[in-house]
């Protein structure tokens, strides 16, 4: 004879065989929306012009040394001018070197080669992917007389998820910068 514990056991069992997969929550991702950029003509002092994003402010420092400073982001795009004085290579290999004090931090540093004839502007984009200070950096030149590096800096802690958004949007500005740019005689 089978104890009446023992069928409620059964019963319980069977009954409580259901498929109840749980599965884990899904993260939360940031949607940004960035508006489309307005950009408008910069002449400066120094030998070069360009268009920048109505979202940031333009600033002259010291010595051709200007920054593009996008307040509601907290970021800025620091720009450095220098004449080529026989020069050149070091200029370059500086340059090259700039995207590489962050390989500790990044997990790759593609490359993306620009060459404007019309310009006479040449260059290189370096996007750093990774929690690196500088998610993009550049530079730019004519080859015989001048020269534009520029570097983009978040005044926050380089959680890459975080900012990457903004980087992005940051980097197709210093993208239009690089398309726009052309030397003063």
């Amino acid at each position: 004879m089978i104890r009446p514990i023992t069928v409620i056991f059964l019963l319980v069992i069977v009954l409580s065989c259901e498929d109840t997969t749980i599965l884990p929550k899904p993260k939360a991702q940031l949607s940004l929306q960035y508006s489309r950029p307005d950009y408008v003509d910069i002449s400066t002092p120094c030998s070069f012009q360009f268009k920048k994003n109505t979202r940031a402010n333009f600033e002259l420092l010291d010595d051709c040394e200007s920054k593009l400073v996008y307040p509601k982001m907290r970021a800025t795009v620091y720009l450095s001018y220098r004449s080529i004085e026989n020069n050149l290579d070091s200029l370059l290999a500086d340059a090259y070197q700039m995207p590489s004090k962050h390989i500790i931090k990044a997990s790759e540093i593609p490359e993306k080669v620009f060459i404007n004839p019309d310009n006479r502007a040449y260059g290189t984009l370096f996007r750093v992917v990774g929690e690196a200070a500088s998610q993009v950096q550049f530079f730019l030149t004519d080859s015989t007389k001048h020269f534009l590096v520029g570097s983009l800096y978040f005044y926050t802690r380089p959680n890459y998820d975080s900012i990457m958004p903004a980087a992005r949007f940051i980097e197709q500005d210093m993208v239009k910068l690089m398309e726009s740019l052309s030397w003063k005689e």
